[in-house]
């Protein structure tokens, strides 16, 4: 039979993870003529071949392919003959249109931390070392493709040793695109707060910035995502100065150490826990501890015994921390509530106040983000901050909705999906929307992200708040480009989400949607966040709700737990209110509720005024503080003697005023906080099965911030497993408002009403 010219085409995750070189050697090896490019596709093959062996060359690729590389599809076509000598990788052209997803930033592999490590290797103690397995990607890209001339590292013109690994198909830095070492790569500076620059020789830097934190200073250290802030982990003082510099008062730390052996030391990991720490996303892990603390805990998370942990994503931080040589607290480089900071003076401006020192460099970070945040609970992975290493990777194995979607996302923990193609685009958690310089943030990436992705929205889809930020950023967009615009309702997107990541939406039988949060517009203008809700057949409704209550004194009610106890419990008669409230508080508050006609349903409020009447918080100084202590406490409680506060109770809404009085109950009787804080939780879990079984649905779906309780999950879970009930969750994406952007999507492609 002769030999014909025939088209492979490979989707997915293929560019900047060293897939043509990894097609380049394959064909060398089965002696293949053609050659092999980037494309608006993806990766795109040509060689001249027997049929036979065309298909068994594309197996070989499907079976083992590039390990940071993930294929969504593939085909393999007879085109026109075209001749070929031998085999090469082609640079690839400018593209007018793109269709592939953007590959998101890699941690050091271990290849590369061995080479660092090694004094006769030429890498040794280069901070920018990287390979076609590792490194920065999404952070550093202008334009599609993804080749050199595309990034940041287009200025920096590789030397005669960097060029010749590039040009050998047996170098692990073959086609390398961010191939660099220390003689034509990125340059370090370091710097005292103001600005000064240290007369300190390039392999001075990192040795002298190690010797810095372990003195007790604070150092801004530009990584490949952003400036952190980093300081001596066993140093209470430096600590307590970060937090009063950052204004971060209590809101735990994460820590950066320098290997797994070292964690493993001062921690107990799971299997799954060691798993994802030495993954390429290189999360923040939370985990519990229960071994003595070696770091200074109490000023690193207050009042917690969990702790989030990492090892580090580039080899700058992996070098300093090595030379530290022990725990370093590692933190976003921003004043608290404000987007981290990549750009050289910007962080001098803003920064100079909080570090003792400079560590710069001069590649360029055109996406900054944070560092994504993750649990281990029933042995899977929770998502609680989807940033680098996760995003902005599409959704793999949906069929996106219609070309043209820009979905706006929420106010709170913002995020933005758009749909230019055949992938869904979720961009990094952004922040929250009240702060101004978040919302800058917001508007560059996204601006960013239309321009390279050569995207026109035709409809924008909003929440229906009015005010939210993100719905007014919104309709500014739909009219510069003069777009459509739908609005999709909170807690319906929420759960839109999960319907999404699980492909329900073509389930024939029907789906209890729970909805839990802090806040949300209602379609009845009241603020929903404790939601049931019921699909099927391409239509949602609002089913039941926990109770309402009143809302009081706006956005206040969100930072002051102890305003939630006081809507929820008559007030006349109360003894627990004379240490939370003065007498005139009292009237003022007792006199809102009297003319108070906003009303909510919030689950993450009754979270707050349980976690009041424990008196473990009536101030939140962080996000969600009182629900987190509250879950710690209930943690801490490992007797199965539960109980249900509302057992024997019937109701068509959950009644969240009856739950509070039985826990006040408790507490008067003297039951231990532990125990009533792990009832309460339980009860939760206990009213959603209760309700399945009432509906007979036995599918539910949960999303909403309150589900990043792992306690909660942990319940529900296996009370779902003891009554034959299908719980699905958000795994890809976070439970939390970060969601609601792809939700409104699949939400605006799905429901009919």
């Amino acid at each position: 039979m002769d030999k014909t010219t025939f088209k492979i085409q490979i989707k997915g995750r293929v560019q900047g993870v060293g897939f043509r070189p990894f097609v380049f050697n394959l064909a060398v090896k089965h002696n293949k003529n053609g050659y092999v490019t980037n494309n608006g596709g993806g990766v795109v093959i040509y060689l001249n071949s027997e049929e036979s062996d065309a298909q068994f060359f594309l197996e070989s690729i499907i079976k083992n392919p590039p390990i940071s590389s993930k294929i969504i599809s593939y085909s393999l076509n007879k085109v026109s003959p075209k001749s070929f000598s031998g085999f090469e990788i082609k640079s690839t052209q400018a593209l007018e249109s793109v269709n592939t997803p953007l590959t998101p930033d890699f941690a050091v592999c271990a290849n590369c931390i061995s080479e660092m490590s090694n004094p006769t290797n030429r890498r040794y103690l280069y901070p920018f070392t990287t390979c076609v397995n590792c490194g920065p990607r999404y952070s550093i890209t202008t334009k599609f493709p993804f080749e050199r001339l595309n990034t940041s590292l287009k200025s920096f013109e590789m030397c005669k040793d960097c060029s010749l690994e590039y040009e050998s198909p047996l170098d692990r830095r073959f086609h390398s695109q961010t191939n660099s070492c220390s003689v034509c790569g990125v340059n370090l500076e370091l710097t005292d707060h103001s600005g000064e620059k240290l007369k300190v020789t390039k392999k001075e830097i990192i040795p002298l910035v190690a010797s810095l934190i372990l003195e007790g200073q604070i150092v801004s250290i530009k990584s490949n995502n952003g400036y952190v802030l980093c300081c001596d982990a066993t140093n209470k003082s430096v600590i307590k100065r970060l937090r009063e510099r950052k204004k971060r008062l209590s809101k735990p730390f994460a820590v950066l150490y320098p290997s797994l052996e070292k964690i493993k030391k001062d921690h107990v990991l799971n299997e799954y826990e060691e798993k994802i720490l030495t993954s390429s996303i290189a999360p923040i892990v939370v985990i519990k501890n229960s071994k003595p603390f070696k770091i200074a805990m109490e000023a690193i998370a207050p009042r917690l015994n969990s702790i989030g942990v990492m090892l580090p994503s580039s080899s700058l931080l992996y070098l300093i921390s090595k030379h530290v040589g022990g725990p370093i607290v590692c933190t976003s480089g921003n004043i608290h509530g404000s987007p981290i900071i990549s750009d050289k003076e910007e962080a001098k401006r803003l920064l100079s106040s909080v570090t003792d020192y400079f560590v710069h460099h001069n590649l360029g970070v055109e996406f900054p983000q944070d560092d994504s945040l993750v649990k281990i609970t029933n042995n899977k992975l929770l998502i609680l901050r989807r940033s680098r290493g996760f995003a902005p990777s599409n959704i793999s194995d949906l069929i996106p909705p219609e070309n043209g979607l820009l979905a706006m996302g929420a106010h709170l923990k913002s995020s933005f999906s758009l749909v230019p193609n055949d992938h869904i685009y979720t961009s990094q958690y952004l922040g929250n929307l009240d702060n101004f310089e978040v919302v800058k943030r917001f508007k560059d990436v996204l601006n960013k992200q239309i321009k390279l992705l050569n995207f026109s929205p035709t409809t924008i889809i909003i929440d229906s708040h009015p005010s939210y930020q993100s719905s007014l950023l919104g309709l500014d967009y739909a009219t510069h480009f003069n777009a459509k615009i739908s609005k999709v309702q909170h807690h319906k997107a929420h759960f839109a989400s999960v319907l999404g990541e699980h492909n329900l939406f073509k389930s024939k039988e029907k789906i209890l949607g729970v909805v839990w949060d802090g806040t949300g517009f209602g379609d009845d203008s009241a603020i929903w966040g404790g939601e049931f809700f019921i699909y099927q057949s391409n239509s949602m409704l609002r089913h039941s709700h926990f109770e309402y209550f009143d809302w009081l004194a706006n956005e206040k009610m969100a930072k002051e737990p102890r305003l939630s106890l006081f809507s929820l419990l008559n007030s006349e008669g109360q003894d627990i209110f004379l240490n939370k409230f003065s007498e005139q508080e009292v009237k003022i508050y007792s006199n809102l509720k009297d003319k108070n006609k906003l009303k909510t349903s919030s689950v993450g409020r009754l979270f707050d005024a349980v976690s009041s009447v424990l008196g473990l918080c009536d101030y939140n100084s962080y996000e969600a503080e009182a629900s987190i202590l509250l879950e710690q406490y209930a943690s801490d409680y490992h007797n199965s003697d539960h109980i249900d506060f509302l057992q024997d109770i019937t109701y068509d809404k959950i009644p969240s005023k009856i739950i509070i009085q039985q826990v006040l109950n408790a507490v008067e009787l003297g039951i231990n906080k532990e125990k009533i804080a792990c009832s309460f939780i339980y009860t939760l879990a206990k009213s959603i099965v209760r309700l399945s079984n009432i509906t007979g649905v036995k599918t539910i779906a949960c999303s909403g911030g309150v589900f990043q309780n792992t306690l909660l999950l942990s319940f529900l879970s296996d009370l779902c497993e003891n009554h034959k009930i299908q719980l699905k969750i958000n795994r890809k994406l976070s439970c939390n408002d970060e969601n609601i952007s792809f939700g409104q999507l699949m939400y605006f492609q799905n429901i009919n009403n």
